[in-house]
């Protein structure tokens, strides 16, 4: 029996993609790691092959009574992503003290460990988005999201342990199998739903003088190139170096143009609407992000990310076939 590969999250967005590749590999010796909860959240892993799935309750459990010592690689998306979540508690649990365990033990284990962090991280963006290992400690996120990951970034630096995990700072993902977020799809998501429903799509004004409404900045990672970079670690045995690695495109671009594409992938004219930005996001807003990807590089890791109109157009057309 093939050597076991464990997916955390694995009902999830970046997780279930990285099933679906795994099998589109040849893999289906794997353990996924999720709570399916009571929304349609197990509708993702309709069509997947794999040969079990637990709570992640019931997966550390089987840890302790030594199960999965013979795993290849885990690979950990599991966590809780809205950056929205005001429970602070919850969010230590689930990002930060679970991750640690996890690590521990594979560490323990000399089991290949690589976790989602997350572009949250890096804040306001004033202090720029290196993932140069003596800029990581400084870091100043600004919400509980993100410092969750920056918590576990930075415990795991201290530890040594990056060495030889890995961790990835996501950047702006989109892609399909993302609908059980809820608010917290990506854009592309939400403007193909507000444009066939309205034929308008609504972005928020800009409350900062150096960008006019729309024109504020993102690094947009289409989901195939996220995937790949995930197995492009997960897939190396335990040994190779690690590291904390930017995952994005290293090139910003407007929600304006984001927006754009989705009309012309659609075969419509732009047609969008500035509204007030909520209160509660004003001071919590990142008008700026945009990877460095230079360390990731010299990782070894060469493939050319998706541009913007490419990954909007592949995904626009799953989002048009799914609707039909």
């Amino acid at each position: 029996m093939a050597r076991p590969i464990v997916v955390t999250g694995a009902a999830g967005f970046i997780g279930r993609n990285v099933v679906a590749e795994l099998n589109r590999r040849g893999e289906d010796e794997i353990i996924l790691v999720d709570e399916l909860g009571k929304d349609d959240k197990w509708k993702n892993l309709v069509g997947l092959r794999y040969e079990d799935i637990v709570s992640p309750e019931e997966f550390l459990g089987l840890l302790e009574e030594g199960n999965f010592a013979d795993a290849r690689s885990v690979i950990h998306m599991g966590a809780c992503s809205s950056t929205t979540e005001k429970d602070a508690d919850y969010l230590l649990r689930n990002n930060y003290q679970y991750t640690r365990v996890l690590a521990n033990w594979c560490e323990s284990h000399e089991v290949r460990f690589v976790y989602a962090s997350s572009a949250a991280t890096y804040g306001d963006g004033n202090d720029g988005y290196s993932d140069d290992d003596a800029v990581t400690p400084d870091l100043r996120p600004l919400n509980m999201y993100g410092y969750s990951k920056q918590m576990f970034d930075a415990w795991a630096m201290k530890q040594g342990l990056l060495s030889s995990i890995v961790g990835l700072k996501f950047f702006n993902v989109y892609g399909p199998h993302e609908d059980h977020k809820g608010d917290m799809r990506s854009m592309v998501n939400k403007s193909f739903d507000q444009i066939r429903c309205n034929g308008f799509v609504r972005l928020f004004k800009s409350y900062n003088p150096k960008y006019k409404d729309g024109e504020q900045l993102r690094d947009f990672v289409w989901l195939g190139d996220a995937v790949d970079a995930v197995l492009h670690f997960a897939e190396q045995e335990y040994g190779a170096p690690g590291g904390l690695f930017n995952c994005g495109t290293g090139r910003a671009r407007t929600w304006v143009d984001l927006v754009t594409a989705v009309f012309h992938s659609i075969g419509k004219e732009p047609n969008i609407q500035f509204v007030e930005m909520p209160d509660v996001l004003r001071g919590k807003y990142q008008y700026f992000t945009e990877a460095t990807t230079e360390k990731l590089r010299k990782a070894g890791y060469m493939r050319v990310f998706t541009s913007l109109e490419d990954g909007v157009r592949e995904y626009v057309g799953y989002l048009t076939k799914r609707a039909e």
